[in-house]
This record gives C-alpha cells, structure tokens and sequence, in this order.
C-alpha cells in the first residue's frame, strides 16, 4: 500500500456505502466495461445508461459487435456525437474477434493495441476487470486530486499529465484497483463536482488542500483554450409526396457517414438571397424557397452551428444530384442522422414533412 494509504482508507468505505448502482458494474464483463467507458466518454451517466442498455441488448457480445451492420451501429449511436468513436468501436470489436479469438486482451499494452482505446480506458479495463494495477486518469481525476492536494499545474500541460499521472499511481491501492479507480471517479461525478461542491459529503474534505486554503473554484488550472469555430448550415427541405430527399455526408468534416437534407454552408450567416443563388447552382434550377424553421444553435465541442432550414417548393424531381435518394417516414427510422437533424425532425415543422 501507498505512503497515502489514507487516501483509499477513506475513499473505499464511503464508495462501498454510496456508489452508485449503475448496470456496467454489476458486471467484470470486459466488453461491457469498454462499451460503458466509451459512451460515458460522450454524455453523462443517466443519458448513456440508455445507450448502454440498447447497445448490450441488441448486441450482447463483442462477436454480435462486430458481425454488425456498419449503419444500424451508427443508428444506436445517434445523437451521442464523436462518430468515429462508433466506427471505431466496430473495428476494435472486430479485432478482439479476428485476433484474439474474441476474448479481450488483459494486459494495458494490448488493450492499447485496439482502436480507439487509449491510456484512460485501457486501464479502466485492466483494473476493473482484471486487477491490473493500472491508475486511471480523467477530467473527474484531476479534479479530485488537483483540489485534495492543493495541485496548481495545469492539466493540459505536458508537466501536468505526468504529475497528475505519477500521484494516480502512488495513491493507486494494488489490491483493489478497480475499485480504487471507480470510487475516484465516482467522488469527482458526485460530490466534488466543478461547480458547487459537496464537500460536506466528502470522505476526503478534512485533508483537502484547496477546501483549507479557499482555492476550490480555482482547481484545476487548465490554460489552453479551445477555439470555437462558427459555421453556418442551411439545410434545403426537399419533398416529393410523402418522402424527403436525403443524401449522406462523406470526407472528414464532422457526422461522416450520417444522413440530413441537402446542405448549402455559407461563410457567414447568409440571407434568402444568398441561400437562392447557391440552391440554384446545386440544383440546376432556381427554386422558390419558404423559411422553415430556424436559426437553430447547435452546440460542438470545437464548433457552434447556426442552422436554418427552407422548404423548396415545387421541386423538379428530375434533376437532384447522383446520391440524392428519397425516403419516407418509415425508411428514416434506418438511417442514422446527426442530432441538429434528429431534433428539427422531432420539432413541429418536421413533423409536418410527412402530413
């Protein structure tokens, strides 16, 4: 045990007494661990509880993973954002199949093998499944351990990562790493939250550095900021009868592989007028358009989009684009579209598509 065992001392009692009963750990199934690190990765708990659950139970194994169809993947996926992480969360479904027999790999290195896991979620598996002494390190990490022992060096530093990593380790208790790793996670989800901490509620809050110095809201440092590109979306809401016209996007810009309506992205926010010419150019004819609905702010990580959408009236079905293809109500169940389009959809206006 650690010089600071009595940094597992009070954490594992109080994790024992008020973890929280969530489905992944009632489980050392590897595949269901990953599957639950990887979709906790994109949304909070009680939001991807719900994914987990129609994910295991429409795909039970890792071989049923990866033996799946690329596109139904995609549709369970919908609306968690990040779909490289579906894509590749098939492929290292696949690889566990074709090159270890469809058993997981139990060391941290080769977990580190398949795609898409990295050195958080490798050593989630390798800990909680099986017992490897392997500390994990995530924004709920860091913050407990900047606030308990008063730690100022930004986490986004590479002298950052390495001390923070190096203390996750000399606190890790070799017994019980899974265990050990939850519960910190668990006090950062929980009670040493980023804004408003309980730290009443905390087994730790007596030998914590920041509570005693007052540096609570200041912990962790994080310096570097994110720059947040605007883009502007106007989405052309094309119907023949009761179907839409949908196309699926390609390249790698974001939601690759996802379905929505023909698209017209302008530098700025455009105007009708703008939206008309280039809709003329797409479509080979000058359209009359109607506004929708919008705009609409949809919030990325890197990103902010600004989404209008324009109804064309009277379309001249003839002349849409190679890959353009029609879809009712029933065949847009199947395909898997991001989540801006999901909610226009689910709004009044998309409601009213298929009336």
């Amino acid at each position: 045990m650690s010089t600071r065992s009595w940094f597992s001392q009070r954490l594992a009692p109080w994790y024992r007494a008020h973890g929280r009963d969530l489905p992944w750990r009632r489980t050392r199934d590897p595949y269901r661990i990953w599957l639950s690190e990887v979709i906790l990765q994109q949304t909070r708990v009680d939001q991807g509880t719900a994914y987990y659950e129609r994910f295991v139970e429409q795909y039970p194994t890792v071989a049923d993973l990866a033996a799946a169809p690329e596109g139904a993947v995609m549709k369970l996926w919908q609306g968690l954002g990040y779909y490289s992480r579906a894509r590749n969360l098939m492929t290292a479904a696949r690889q566990v199949v074709q090159e270890h027999g469809g058993t997981f790999p139990s060391s941290f290195p080769e977990l580190l093998k398949l795609k898409g896991i990295g050195d958080y979620t490798a050593a989630a598996i390798a800990s909680i499944v099986f017992d490897r002494p392997e500390a994990v390190v995530d924004g709920n990490v860091y913050r407990v351990l900047a606030r308990v022992f008063g730690i100022d060096t930004p986490i986004d530093s590479s002298e950052g990562r390495k001390a923070f990593r190096e203390l996750a380790y000399s606190l890790l208790d070799p017994k019980s790493p899974g265990d050990h790793n939850q519960s910190v996670m668990e006090l950062g989800a929980t009670v040493c939250l980023p804004r408003n901490p309980a730290c009443e509620d905390c087994p730790l809050s007596s030998r914590c550095i920041a509570r005693k110095e007052g540096r609570i809201d200041r912990l962790p440092v994080k310096v570097g900021k994110i720059k947040v590109r605007d883009r502007y979306f106007h989405y052309l809401i094309i119907r023949s009868g009761e179907r839409v016209w949908l196309h699926q996007r390609t390249g790698k810009d974001i939601w690759r592989d996802l379905y929505q309506p023909p698209l017209i992205e302008t530098d700025g926010a455009g105007n009708k007028a703008q939206v008309s010419r280039s809709a003329k150019d797409l479509l080979g004819y000058q359209p009359e358009l109607v506004a929708l609905a919008g705009p609409v702010r949809h919030v990325l990580s890197h990103q902010v989009i600004q989404a209008r959408f324009w109804n064309v009236v009277d379309p001249r079905r003839s002349t849409m684009p190679e890959g353009w293809f029609l879809v009712g109500p029933t065949e847009l169940k199947d395909h898997a579209v991001p989540r801006l389009i999901e909610r226009f959809l689910e709004s009044e206006h998309g409601e009213d598509l298929f009336s």
